[in-house]
């Protein structure tokens, strides 16, 4: 997972000395300078169906190839300018180009890391749905969507989406570009609310996710069997697999650097031993958590610094006008 060129130097097996060279971000940058997108809460009125909106402008060397991957807990519409995309699908390989006109992904919910390599700068805008959203959009069942890629535009039959923005505006004016759409779409639909228990898991989930799936049950005032349908509907995986998930995207973050240091040490005590760690680390991210926290991991650092953050703020760890702790506030847009 790292920044490479395309093509051997002549003379041996040694790649080009730009290889590598950092992936440079336009639209932020963590105090040890990795590329960050640009990342904030929607709207509250938006807040039941969207969990985030994340818009990133990237550029590499001349020939560079960007090869990782995203881990994901809910599906994410992503519009794409520039760079070739490919992705290791549950479907199969997929390759999208989407070139100056830009195209439009529907992303489902990964059960461990799909691989993603980008060939060139890239600008793409990330839209994470919230546990309700799914359903908002008339979308497949989660259930049908893990570990695939869906083009939007065929998916929603409404038109080229991607056309609807002006990809040399600046990142707010992409997030209002997309809050305006789909507030029209909400008054045209009037969706249902997400699920309250849903909700709450997602919480729980966020906050400490080893609780034991009959208190959450108790706490609620509903059965462990009404649990596991409501997360089943709307994570697509049963509870067990969901708080497994969260447990090693946090645990990731932390070793990525982008999660809050003192916690790091509380997240490695949600495992066994170490062993534990090990085995779960490489279970949904291919790699041992030596190797996530020494290698280069930019599309994975982009895709977990941007749920952190929806964490810190759905538990209200800093304050609303104040930057992540990783984050270098003189790059901020």
């Amino acid at each position: 997972m790292a920044t490479r060129r395309a093509a051997e130097e002549r003379e041996g097996d040694k790649l080009d000395e730009t290889a590598s060279a950092p992936l440079v971000g336009r639209t932020g940058r963590a105090r040890d300078g990795n590329a960050l997108a640009l990342n904030v809460a929607p709207d509250a009125d938006l807040k039941p169906w969207l969990s985030w909106f994340a818009a990133t402008h990237a550029d590499m060397p001349t020939g560079g190839v960007l090869e990782g991957g995203i881990l994901s807990d809910h599906a994410a519409i992503r519009v794409l300018h520039g760079g070739t995309w490919s992705a290791q699908t549950a479907d199969g390989p997929r390759v999208f180009a989407p070139g100056e006109r830009g195209m439009t992904l529907y992303f489902g919910p990964q059960s461990a890391v799909m691989s993603i390599t980008v060939d060139g700068p890239f600008k793409v805008i990330s839209i994470y749905l919230g546990v309700g959203g799914a359903q908002a959009l008339s979308a497949p069942a989660q259930s049908e969507m893990i570990d695939r890629v869906l083009d939007y535009d065929q998916l929603t039959g409404r038109g080229h989406f991607a056309s609807l923005f002006d990809f040399t505006a600046s990142p707010q004016a992409w997030y209002n570009t997309f809050a305006r759409e789909f507030r029209r779409y909400l008054a045209a639909v009037e969706p249902a609310g997400p699920d309250r228990i849903a909700l709450a898991f997602e919480a729980c989930t966020l906050a400490q996710p080893d609780f034991t799936l009959q208190d959450f049950a108790e706490a609620n005032d509903v059965s462990t069997r009404t649990v596991e349908r409501v997360v089943r509907k709307a994570y697509g995986l049963t509870p067990k697999q969901v708080m497994r998930r969260a447990r090693a995207l946090d645990l990731a973050a932390a070793l990525l650097g982008v999660a809050q240091n003192e916690e790091e040490a509380e997240m490695k005590l949600r495992y066994y031993d170490q062993s534990h760690q090990i085995r779960e680390i490489r279970h949904f991210f291919d790699r041992t958590p030596r190797q996530l926290r020494e290698e280069a991991n930019p599309l994975l650092l982009l895709n977990l610094e941007i749920r952190q953050s929806r964490r810190i703020e759905a538990l209200q760890r800093l304050d609303p006008d104040q930057p992540a702790p990783w984050r270098d506030p003189l790059a901020e847009l």
